[in-house]
């Protein structure tokens, strides 16, 4: 930097940025805030600095250092729940983090292979039930915890969960669909039991569980898809795409789409039945632009249920 830059605010501020940006490095922990607005005013120093002189490298500095602002605010955003809406918004997610996305993600994969009855309430079933005792094997249950689910026959489907022995309890499915959140009922997946060494099939932390069910709670409970009385099938759906979109709601990585093959698995129906799926899921204003273009369904998640999403790394 030449000693007789003008304007002298500009010099100034080279200074002190180039004071700043070594402050940072000495930082023990990132702050991608911070980093961001460094990146940011350097942006614009070096626009004025190019103004001032009309050099190309200049420019080209200044350009670089937008961009740089752009990433670390993005991984910022990303790191703490946040993705941008428009210009100067952002969303706030219910599960905050690239890592308990990652979570969500696992429990969700996990029962794909371990439902251990066909079709998509039992599917429904085993999401929740397992989302309660995940790290344990073990949890409560209340009836309308199971109420609460689009379920033909509860009671039934209980039945055939316990004589499976995937599922056991005190009692009979009468007992649990009765029980109150004042003597709620015991429930235990031995699948989901710690082995010798203390290990189960997921390393997420007790504060952690809860949030992951409560998540689910509210994608499966939301108020749209109740009040269109959408099955089992479409409740699974919401859950598979929540889990798989971009930092803006689009389907699959990079937005471009996702198999139907690998949706109608999950929600455990024919692939024939997901094009209904997905048009309960418009009518319900969970995803708009949907299409199924060169074997994938691109979309987006409407901005109403943004907030649940858990976007793809």
């Amino acid at each position: 930097m030449p000693h007789d830059l003008h304007p002298v605010a500009l010099r100034e501020e080279l200074i002190e940025l180039g004071d700043l940006f070594r402050a940072y490095q000495q930082r023990p922990e990132p702050d991608l805030a911070q980093l961001a607005e460094l990146h940011s005013r350097k942006a614009k120093a070096f626009t004025t600095w190019w103004e001032v002189t009309g050099e190309t490298d200049l420019r080209l500095e200044a350009q670089r250092a937008e961009q740089a602002a752009a990433a670390a605010l993005l991984q910022h955003q990303q790191r703490t729940g946040q993705s941008p809406v428009g210009d100067g918004e952002v969303t706030s997610r219910l599960l905050p983090g690239l890592t308990q996305w990652e979570h969500a993600r696992t429990v969700l994969a996990h029962v794909a292979e371990h439902t251990p009855l066909p079709g998509p309430e039992a599917r429904l079933m085993a999401v929740m039930l397992t989302l309660r005792s995940a790290l344990t094997g073990t949890g409560n249950l209340v009836g309308q915890d199971v109420k609460g689910l689009p379920l033909t026959e509860p009671e039934e489907l209980i039945g055939r969960l316990l004589d499976s022995g995937w599922l056991s309890i005190p009692g009979t499915a009468d007992d649990l669909l009765a029980s109150r959140p004042e003597s709620p009922t015991p429930i235990t997946i031995p699948s989901l039991m710690p082995d010798e060494d203390g290990k189960g099939p997921f390393d997420f932390g007790r504060k952690t569980r809860p949030k992951l069910s409560g998540w689910a709670q509210r994608v499966v409970g939301d108020k749209k898809l109740r009040k269109k009385k959408t099955g089992a099938a479409v409740r699974l759906l919401a859950l598979a795409l929540a889990i798989r979109t971009t930092t803006d709601g689009r389907l699959g990585p990079e937005g471009e789409g996702i198999d139907p093959a690998v949706l109608a698995s999950w929600c455990a129906v024919d692939p024939g039945e997901l094009e209904s799926l997905v048009e309960q899921l418009i009518a319900a204003d969970w995803l708009e632009e949907a299409a199924v273009t060169d074997g994938r369904l691109t979309g987006r998640l409407t901005e109403r249920v943004l907030p649940l999403s858990c976007p793809l790394p």
